[in-house]
This record gives C-alpha cells, structure tokens and sequence, in this order.
C-alpha cells in the first residue's frame, strides 16, 4: 500500500517516523529499541535516511589534512527490508542524488524491487559542509527532478542507458520534500514552490516538510500551494525542541526561525532537561493545533528526540 493510500484510508490523529541508519560498525539494536518505543501508538510508516559518501578530513603524520570521502552510515536498503520483516510495518527509503551516481541509483532501485519495497521518498540530499553549492558526484544527478525522471524510466520499464528491463517489476511509489519556510537555496519561497510543482507534476504523490515551529506558517505555505495547483498531501514535519544549545543550532542547521514566544521560554531554562520538558510541551500543542484543522498525519523526525516524540505520543494518542 502507498502512502497517499493510506492517508486516504487514515481516520482519527496518526504520525509517521523518520530514523537514520545506525553509524558503520554499530549494530541495529538502538535503531530497533527505538521503534519498539513507538510501535504501540502504531506509526502509519518509518522512513530510513539514505547517507552516501561525503567529505571528512582526516590528519596525516605531518600535520597536513587530507580531504577523503566516506560512507558513515552504510545499510540502508537493508535495514529498510529488516524493519519491514520484523514490525510488519510501511518502510520508505530515501534514495538520493548526493554522493552516488546514475547507475549506483538503478542498483538500488533493483535491490529495492527484489525486496518487495516499493515506496520511496526521493531527495537530492545535503551539498557538502564546506561546499558553497550543491556539486553533483561524476556521473550523478545534479537536481532531484532528474531523480525523478530516471524513477519514471524504471517505472516504464527501461534502464538509464534506454535499454529495455526485460521483466519490470512492481512500480515505484514516492514522495518528495518540501520547505514552508522555503529551501535554503532558494531565492524566495515562491520559486520554491514552483520546484515542488514540478515534482508533483512529473509524478510525486506527496510532501514531507521540513521541520517548523509556527503552525502558522504550515497553514499558509499550503494556502500557497493549493492556490499554485499544488494538490498532493503535503504531511507536516516535527521535531521536538530538546537542548539549550538547539536555540542557535536548529535555525543554522534546518534554516527555520524559532518563534519568539518559544524562544522567550527557551531563554528561562535552566537545564537541557527543563528545554526538553518545554519542546514536549510545544510540539504537543503543535500537534494538537495540526489535527484540529484536519492534519490526517504528523511526520516526526526523531533524531535526538526518540524520547520527546514518545512523551508527545502519550499524551495524543
């Protein structure tokens, strides 16, 4: 079933969970314990993020730094296919451009459909840290419509290179990002909007945003994009407010304000366990306010906040 299927089936308040794949030579236990946490409030799915290769500088013998790629987070594909076999719930992995190339992405493609997992989200991921702009791997895709396209291709039964599958599987069913507070690289909200246009147009069933913390203006980028032609589900992502240090960190990192009156309160505590208790509360009364208006699934992203995003789903579910 895909996902825009199981909105369309959803009654009452459901969520959705996003997980990182566990660091190379880590095991899957903490991965696993974390979804045995928000498995009794029955996520509607889990998305893996997807990590290919990137940039770290490592120290040589004579002081210089060498600048190497390397793959932190291999597996998954694997994973994918592992949660899907022991929680029985909707797995949807990223594939992404950053990092891979063209041909890599059909292997995954390949591997993805011998698995029965036909469910994507599709991404062009992060530029490198210390790159100005998004610079496509050799061979790789530069925009995540390209990704799209090439999605499009298998779907209709031919490789990248034009030559013809000769037993296409089952298609592909995926979504995309979106950002009410506009991407990063955008040069205003608008254009950005017309990018998500695009990929609804090319075939894209819904959206994931971006994390936020002004309903408001969740509410108002889907105003926009009804109003743009933009129809798909567009599903609202959260992340609940936890450290101190999150008040300068999440706005460079995820490039969205924090609101005043939760900065305010941000700034009267104490402790990181006092700012934890505070993003509970506030992503509580986010969720609330989402499934007030309609909101039929709330995405979190629970990186750094397994334990928050559980506090939040007792007291809504």
């Amino acid at each position: 079933m895909n996902v825009t299927e199981l909105l369309g089936q959803a009654t009452g308040r459901h969520f959705s969970i996003e997980l990182l794949p566990p660091l190379k030579g880590n095991g899957t236990e903490g991965m696993f314990r974390t979804i045995d946490k928000m498995l009794p409030y029955g996520p509607l799915f889990i998305n893996i993020t997807t990590h290919h290769t990137e940039y770290v500088y490592r120290e040589l013998p004579n002081g210089l730094l060498e600048r190497r790629r390397v793959r932190r987070r291999p597996g998954t594909i694997a994973i994918a296919a592992a949660i899907q076999h022991r929680f029985n719930v909707p797995v949807i992995p990223h594939v992404i451009c950053s990092g891979t190339t063209i041909e890599n992405i059909e292997y995954e493609l390949l591997d993805l459909q011998f698995l029965g997992i036909s469910n994507l989200l599709l991404l062009r991921g992060d530029k490198a840290r210390d790159d100005k702009t998004f610079i496509p791997t050799p061979g790789g895709h530069t925009h995540t419509t390209d990704l799209i396209q090439q999605v499009n291709r298998f779907n209709e039964g031919f490789f990248a290179d034009g030559s013809p599958i000769r037993h296409p599987g089952t298609p592909f069913h995926y979504g995309v990002a979106c950002y009410p507070e506009k991407h990063e690289e955008a040069p205003n909200l608008e254009q950005d909007m017309l990018h998500l246009k695009e990929k609804q147009d090319l075939g894209a069933q819904y959206a994931v945003t971006q994390l936020f913390y002004d309903n408001k203006k969740y509410f108002e980028f889907v105003r926009k994009a009804r109003a743009m032609g933009i129809t798909i589900p567009i599903i609202p992502g959260l992340k609940p407010f936890a450290k101190l240090s999150q008040l300068t960190v999440v706005p460079r990192t995820f490039h969205c304000d924090i609101p005043e009156e939760l900065a305010a309160e941000v700034l009267k505590c104490k402790t990181d366990a006092d700012a934890m208790r505070l993003g509970v509360e506030w992503t509580t009364a986010q969720c609330r306010g989402l499934y007030s208006q309609g909101v039929k699934n709330i995405h979190f992203y629970t990186v750094s906040a397994v334990d928050s995003v559980q506090q939040v789903l007792k007291r809504l579910m």
